[in-house]
């Protein structure tokens, strides 16, 4: 299993940092299938009725809690990066290859930071290949989010007539899952009757204006509720060439859970969750935010050599693993103690 992660991160690696375009060249056609059912547990990366990769826990045999007062709506980020001619711009459902890489690498190293706050959804959906991103044909890559969001709001849809039930949520994505999970919360939870149900939203990977929503603002505190929390991170000293040139974006520190400037040491890092997901690696990464981004240290852990790029969104999560943990179970109790 170890060996298996290693090799799909360093994948994961490689095919994030190439230059090279490949994937769908053809205009977009629409799928077989308009809808997917949500009932089929198959079509759920994570859910709290099947055992799954969101439920285990780094450095331990034991796996979740099923008890939980809350729920995580997890949406994954881009792992369909498959190069070849006219490939479809969404995957099928049933992608049998898609769906192991998906489990075995952003369920397992991502959704996995958020099982101790709550029960843990992550649907499946088609999401737009990794191409849609940077493309020159936008009319294409337009339908394939759009059918990518179509797949996540139904899900989420199935979710609360079905297993909500008035319990507290939190919204948590990364990248791509990021791009849906903010018009989401826009249809769902903004200056809804839903947004009291809301503990925060965790958009990591990309950016995310800080008045993105209406009646939903910046969380400026590691327990303040009913906010949302967001970062992108590069290399100290490395400035993006797409960073924004006003204050605009919200750049929360993972270490802190502030918006401020304040350098934070890696001292302050509870751990990290790398390529071996049953280690962590305290006091590993610092954190400091700076003009719309994250900065961290570039950290020394195995392999890392491999890993030339100042950018580090791949890493968004997988640095503060165990920050992010301890905050996401903290907020819940700070929101349950506040209903009792």
């Amino acid at each position: 299993m170890i060996r298996y992660s290693l090799l799909l991160i360093l994948f994961v690696l490689f095919q994030f940092t190439s230059c090279k375009t490949y994937g769908p060249s053809a205009t977009y056609s629409s799928p077989e299938v308009l809808e997917i059912d949500y009932s089929n547990l198959n079509h759920w990366a994570a859910h709290p009725d099947k055992r799954d990769n969101a439920d285990k826990i780094p450095g331990s045999d034991r796996t979740a809690s099923s008890n939980l007062k809350a729920d995580v709506f997890f949406i994954h980020p881009t792992i369909y990066r498959s190069k070849g001619k006219n490939l479809p711009w969404n995957p099928s459902i049933s992608n049998k290859e898609l769906n192991n890489q998906v489990d075995a690498s952003t369920i397992l190293f991502q959704a996995s930071a958020f099982n101790a706050a709550g029960r843990v959804f992550a649907p499946r959906y088609r999401q737009a290949h990794l191409v849609s991103y940077s493309t020159s044909d936008k009319e294409s890559a337009k339908k394939a989010f759009a059918l990518a969001y179509n797949d996540v709001k139904n899900a989420f849809e199935h979710y609360l007539k079905y297993y909500n039930n008035g319990r507290p949520v939190i919204i948590a994505g990364h990248s791509q899952g990021t791009t849906h999970a903010g018009p989401l919360i826009k249809e769902f939870f903004d200056n809804t009757s839903l947004q009291q149900q809301l503990v925060a939203a965790y958009l990591i990977g990309m950016p995310v204006t800080k008045d993105y929503f209406k009646t939903i603002f910046p969380c400026e505190s590691a327990t303040e509720l009913g906010c949302f929390i967001s970062w992108r991170t590069f290399k100290r000293n490395y400035i993006p060439d797409d960073r924004p040139v006003d204050d605009s974006i919200l750049v929360t520190n993972p270490l802190n859970w502030t918006t401020d400037t304040t350098y934070v040491s890696k001292n302050q890092n509870l751990g990290a969750v790398l390529r071996d997901f049953n280690r962590i690696l305290p006091r590993r990464v610092d954190a400091q935010v700076r003009e719309g981004i994250l900065w961290a240290t570039k950290p020394k852990f195995p392999w890392s050599f491999l890993y030339r790029s100042k950018n580090y969104h791949i890493a968004d999560i997988n640095f503060y693993y165990m920050n992010i943990k301890e905050n996401a179970e903290r907020r819940v109790k700070v929101y349950l103690d506040a209903k009792n």
